[in-house]
């Protein structure tokens, strides 16, 4: 296992290092700069400006002084948050990002789940025609599609919850949002959920056990659920880090504090070193996710072993 874990850590530096790259040279690609939004500045301010932060130098020199940087755990100061490094804005917004994305995947889990177990057991019937029917809308539909309407009904016309804000993560100001980010993945488990358990209860072992006389309840919760959770445990990795990194637009239109919305006012203000931080912080954390779901994939099921 350890063994494994290291190969897996090692295999993932060429796969950062290209994320990396790639979103370094496209960024500078984009028209515009850090400083264009500054009105009027004298030539001798500008210029002092881009050569404190190395801008005035070719990119392949701003990528080689910006990697050694890196190397050394440095991600940067932030083009316009003066008063804070790239370091500091991520450690300030990814908890608000976390708190976010587990909420949801915790709500879509408490739901999918369930719902797809239903759905398979009922095959073919009404409830089964009427959840999938359901899912296939909720995958469908994007969330900052699903997140306005949300915020317009229960916020606007009902007034039953606040439409923006975060006040320290209060549930009347988690309740929208949370709910926004985890129909698309309420609907995914639940398929993923269904097909599974389908065919694991067309399985030899599953015979098997009512041929001993078991009940049906006991053949699901001892025999078939825990196998039929694996492709949803396999898809959790991806699931979490898609579901964090995809609030950027939901923290945008709620308000929220999160890195998400830090990512997207550096994209615009072209804050290059910012938007590279979220980057990386990002691709270290899908790979981190990936790493921890096969794991736990291993826990679930004996006959995967990963050998020392």
């Amino acid at each position: 296992m350890l063994r494994y874990t290291l190969t897996r850590l090692l295999q993932a530096i060429p796969t950062l290092w290209i994320v990396i790259t790639l979103s370094f040279f496209l960024m500078h690609l984009a028209p515009g700069g850090p400083f264009d939004g500054e009105r009027q500045l004298p030539p001798e301010i500008e210029a002092n400006l881009l050569a404190t932060y190395h801008l005035d130098e070719p990119v392949w020199q701003q990528y080689l002084i910006y990697m050694g940087n890196l190397l050394q755990g440095d991600l940067g100061p932030s083009f316009k948050y003066k008063d804070f490094t790239v370091t500091e804005l991520v450690a300030q917004g990814f908890p608000v990002s976390l708190e976010l994305g587990l909420w949801a995947i915790g709500l879509a889990l408490l739901i999918g789940l369930p719902l797809g177990v239903i759905a398979a057991l009922k095959r073919n019937s009404t409830v089964d025609y009427l959840v999938m029917g359901t899912a296939l809308a909720g995958v469908a539909v994007p969330n900052f599609v699903i997140a306005p309407l949300l915020a317009l009904v229960f916020g606007v016309f009902l007034g039953w919850l606040p439409v923006g804000g975060w006040n320290d993560g209060a549930w009347p100001n988690l309740v929208l949002p949370v709910v926004a980010l985890s129909i698309q993945q309420i609907a995914y488990i639940a398929r993923m959920m269904r097909a599974s358990m389908i065919e694991i209860l067309g399985s030899h072992f599953i015979r098997t056990a009512r041929a001993k006389g078991l009940t049906e309840t006991e053949v699901i919760w001892r025999h078939a659920l825990r196998p039929a959770m694996l492709p949803v445990v396999s898809y959790l990795g991806p699931a979490i880090a898609g579901i964090i990194t995809g609030s950027v637009v939901i923290e945008q239109i709620f308000g929220i504090p999160g890195i998400g919305r830090y990512f997207v006012q550096a994209a615009l203000n072209r804050d290059y070193t910012l938007v590279m931080g979220t980057v990386v912080f990002y691709g270290a954390l899908i790979v981190l996710l990936n790493l921890l779901v096969d794991l736990l994939y291993s826990a679930l099921d004996p006959q995967i072993r990963y050998d020392d």
